[in-house]
């Protein structure tokens, strides 16, 4: 997942379920004659502990699957998502790649020719039912590898109490933040806005904002297009109107951590920041109440969101493109993907899933971001250089908004960094 969702984008912390883990499955042979075949799946935990493994997800759908499908076997592995992407990337290299993966990359796979696409393995049906927004970074060069799994989209939270006792209302543009924090600042709340440009996640905070200011990590025909005159902007404002006017608490940005941020909020410390909805659930379950607006923009609300998501991908390498594609088609049922989407507090990725949660009164507090998803951004993931300029961006970015900074020369250093890994991808 990645930045993803979860990890990276939820920063969700879990235990690695135990190697063999294993449920078992039928159905019928595809591409090869020797009867019984055995897929191996490898995904990654979602949970906070064994009683919430994503472990027990999977099972239950290869059980479910195996009712439907005498034959084929499904061996499930299910790894911490902080050490999934590389587990999957050594059985690659070593030649025992997994059938089936669900984890935060595709690109490389897919740029090696190691992976089938989609139209190699889903039903019509099912490739029809993924949101536009999501099967776009998918895409390599038009072709659908990475098949969205689980999205998750972000809003601004701020703390009603806190804006209650200073007499404030939602904030709608940058100058409302500023207006707002300073106000917070003066009762004595600790992170006035809360801007987490640590290394942690750094490049999802990052978007964020430069999407809000009118700009983004590429332009309109995908070309990295990070020093951007809209990008160089909104990192000013941040610099002038933020951190140097003292409103985003005691930790440098650029040493801010997202989890310590949220931690911060959920422990009712700061005023604003950008969230989603497992820090929605966390804050709330320790009394505090969150208000939620879309991101505000320079001039007023922003239309659009940052989304994340994490992918599912079929490799090639044992040759069970029709039994891969079986198993995917009754992964990506209605119910299967809101059962997952429910656990976790994510985005289901398909249209009708979208449509039965928004239509669900139990899933009210999660309506603000399924709206938000349609008309998300999400990082470049179908290009193979994304790694490395994600990487810079989490080692340079906080430095753009320290007193005294060039925002300009360092989003201009990030942007000759990507320019050098595209033109080796």
């Amino acid at each position: 997942m990645g930045e993803a969702v979860q990890r990276r984008f939820l920063g969700l912390t879990a235990v690695v379920a135990a190697l063999g883990m294993t449920a078992t499955l039928s159905g019928c042979g595809g591409d090869t004659d020797s009867g019984d075949v055995t897929l191996k799946l490898v995904a990654a935990d979602y949970g906070t502990g064994p009683e919430n493994s994503s472990e027990k997800y999977w099972s239950g759908v290869a059980s479910g699957f195996e009712k439907e499908h005498p034959g084929i076997r499904v061996d499930v592995t299910v790894l911490h998502w902080k050490d999934v992407d590389r587990e999957v990337a050594e059985m690659v290299k070593a030649g025992n790649a997994p059938d089936i993966a669900q984890i935060g990359a595709y690109a490389d796979y897919a740029k090696a020719g190691k992976l089938y696409t989609a139209d190699e393995t889903l039903a019509i049906r099912t490739a029809a039912n993924f949101l536009p927004s999501l099967t776009d970074a998918g895409k390599i060069n038009g072709t659908l590898y990475g098949m969205p799994f689980v999205a998750s989209t972000r809003l601004l939270f701020y703390n009603q109490k806190l804006f209650d006792q200073a007499g404030l209302d939602a904030p709608r543009t940058w100058d409302d933040i500023r207006d707002d924090a300073t106000a917070l600042k003066a009762k004595g709340v600790e992170f006035p806005f809360a801007l987490p440009l640590g290394q942690e996640e750094a490049q999802a905070e990052t978007l964020m904002w430069l999407l809000s200011g009118g700009g983004g990590y590429t332009d309109d025909v995908g070309a990295y297009d990070i020093d951007s005159a809209e990008n160089i902007a909104t990192f000013r404002w941040l610099r002038n109107d933020l951190v140097g006017k003292g409103l985003t608490g005691p930790v440098e940005p650029g040493k801010l951590d997202r989890a310590k941020a949220f931690e911060e909020f959920a422990a009712g410390n700061v005023g604003m920041l950008n969230g989603h909805p497992t820090l929605m659930n966390e804050a709330e379950a320790k009394g505090v109440e969150v208000g939620m607006v879309p991101l505000p923009g320079f001039d007023g609300p922003t239309t659009g969101s940052m989304g994340v998501a994490d992918w599912m991908m079929g490799f090639k390498e044992n040759g069970h493109r029709k039994e891969i594609g079986e198993f995917l088609d009754y992964a990506y049922s209605d119910a299967n993907v809101l059962e997952f989407a429910e656990e976790y507090d994510l985005l289901p990725v398909t249209g009708s899933a979208s449509a039965a949660m928004e239509a669900d009164k139990k899933h009210k507090k999660l309506h603000e971001f399924l709206a938000a998803l349609p008309n998300s951004t999400l990082p470049p993931f179908g290009k193979t250089s994304w790694a490395t300029v994600s990487d810079a961006i989490k080692k340079n970015i906080g430095s753009a908004v320290a007193p005294g900074s060039n925002p300009e020369s360092v989003l201009g250093e990030i942007a000759t960094e990507a320019a050098q890994a595209e033109a080796a991808e």
